[in-house]
């Protein structure tokens, strides 16, 4: 009768262990059957499935809403605005407008055509093409006088060119 005890003891520790895992208790605290553990692991398990299946689902609508807001980052419209300002160095220039390929190439070459040299720029081209310069004249062109209507002019034509 010993060896009948030793050889179920291992078999009720491991019903222990997988209830314990389970987290559900038994409706029957008094007796353990093998039948309601294995019931209560089955049911466990497809509690874990349907959570894993909602949380698939979930990523995919966030997946989806993701590829949306792409999309529609692509097909901003970023209207063209140019604002240049007078300032103790020369001109301060602002440039916003749609990403191209060659548009800072343009603008640089409208500088260059008006004799201004750039200070300090900040260019960024992400979704859209930005750009903040500071243009000072040249030394030895001092004797013309140069508007904002005419560096406004010059780099709207530039970015113009482009398109």
């Amino acid at each position: 009768m010993g060896s009948w005890v030793r050889k179920r003891l291992p078999l009720r520790r491991k019903l222990q262990t997988q209830r314990s895992f389970t987290r559900r208790k038994s409706l029957r605290t008094a007796k353990v059957r093998k039948s309601s553990t294995v019931i209560d692991a089955m049911l466990h398990i497809y509690l874990l499935k349907r959570k894993l299946e909602a949380l698939h689902k979930e990523c995919l609508d966030l997946m989806a809403i993701k590829t949306k807001y792409l999309d529609l980052i692509k097909h901003i419209h970023v209207p063209k605005e140019v604002k240049v300002e007078k300032i103790e160095e020369g001109f301060r220039v602002r440039v916003t407008c749609e990403k191209a390929e060659d548009t800072l190439v343009s603008i640089l070459e409208a500088f260059d055509e008006m004799g201004l040299n750039i200070l300090h720029a900040k260019v960024s081209c992400n979704s859209y093409f930005a750009m903040e310069a500071i243009a000072a004249r040249e030394a030895q062109n001092q004797e013309y006088k140069m508007d904002v209507t005419d560096v406004t002019q010059a780099i709207i034509k530039a970015t113009q060119k482009r398109d």
